[in-house]
């Protein structure tokens, strides 16, 4: 009888334990101990109860928390008080855009005497002492620095070169004029540069060539309109330095002397040469003498006759490039 009353005891504690079916689900008071919570959300039976409490049809849900409720409905908005002012807003104004310019020619900031060239080194290339302005669709020589020492204006519209452009320019080295129009050098345009060695003015318009500075080294007057009667007398041979003589595609009746010993390239094809002296390249009094240097001499497309004249080649290396007969 004990035994009996021990498990009717237990029975009884049991069923106090479970939660009353019509309990509410909000209460506070209910042992989360008693639920398996990796299983929410189902209804389970539990095999650990006495059949009796599941005889009784008593079944347990474990579940969440509702959600909270979804607010359909926004506040209305708060408007802030307008407190915006009116500002005036001055007219804006357009700077008017300066185009560099090369007509610095008279007195002012910017002239060649200044020496400052900051108008062509705008338009131009300035590095250390070279100047770069081919293809710059320039009509005359811009002002340039004074230390400018190799000036380069290739492939321009140049029609005119004064004394005037190249003034006070003390160490002005090289001059490339190749490629435009130029059909007036004034005389004193290059003679009053003291360190001037290469002139290059192929391909212009050029009648006459004025007279150049002894200091010369390479001259280039290819492709122009010059002409014998264009050439100073005796024009080249003061010039202990020149090398290299090219006169090439021009208008010149006779090879111009006297020619300096240092001269190493002579190029005069594709003119109206006709004849050679004897003296021209030798000297017919000192039969001893040689001209060592002159290697590289051009006559074709030249009336003359190379093999009229061995006379004048004794002194040479080797005979000039010509027609023969």
């Amino acid at each position: 009888m004990a035994l009996y009353a021990v498990i009717a005891v237990a029975l009884l504690g049991s069923c106090w334990a479970a939660p009353p079916v019509d309990s509410d689900p909000t209460n506070d008071d209910v042992d989360l101990d008693m639920w398996d919570l990796n299983n929410y959300g189902e209804t389970y039976e539990y095999d650990d109860l006495d059949e009796e409490v599941r005889n009784a049809g008593i079944s347990f849900e474990v579940g969440t928390m509702a959600p909270p409720a979804t607010i359909t409905h926004l506040p209305p908005a708060v408007i802030p008080e307008d407190k915006t002012e009116e500002v005036t807003l001055l007219p804006q104004t357009t700077k008017p855009t300066v185009h560099p310019t090369l007509d610095f020619k008279g007195p002012g900031l910017f002239g060649p005497d200044t020496g400052l060239g900051m108008p062509t080194c705008l338009l131009c290339v300035c590095l250390s002492g070279s100047v770069y302005c081919d293809d710059a669709d320039l009509f005359e020589v811009p002002p340039l620095p004074k230390g400018t020492t190799y000036f380069y204006a290739r492939f321009n519209k140049i029609t005119a070169v004064k004394a005037s452009d190249f003034l006070n320019l003390n160490q002005l080295k090289r001059i490339d004029l190749t490629g435009n129009q130029i059909s007036e050098l004034d005389e004193d345009t290059f003679r009053n540069l003291p360190q001037l060695q290469d002139l290059f003015l192929a391909d212009n318009r050029i009648p006459s060539l004025p007279e150049l500075p002894v200091t010369m080294r390479h001259i280039d007057v290819r492709n122009n309109h010059l002409t014998s009667a264009g050439m100073h007398r005796e024009g080249f041979k003061e010039m202990k330095d020149l090398q290299f003589l090219y006169l090439s595609d021009n208008r010149l009746d006779y090879i111009p002397v006297s020619l300096p010993d240092s001269l190493r390239v002579l190029h005069l094809q594709n003119n109206n040469i006709q004849s050679l002296n004897e003296d021209t390249f030798c000297n017919s009094h000192d039969l001893s003498y040689l001209r060592k240097a002159l290697e590289d001499i051009r006559l074709d497309g030249n009336p003359v006759d190379v093999n009229q004249y061995a006379q004048a080649y004794v002194c040479l290396p080797r005979m000039p490039v010509g027609n023969t007969h």
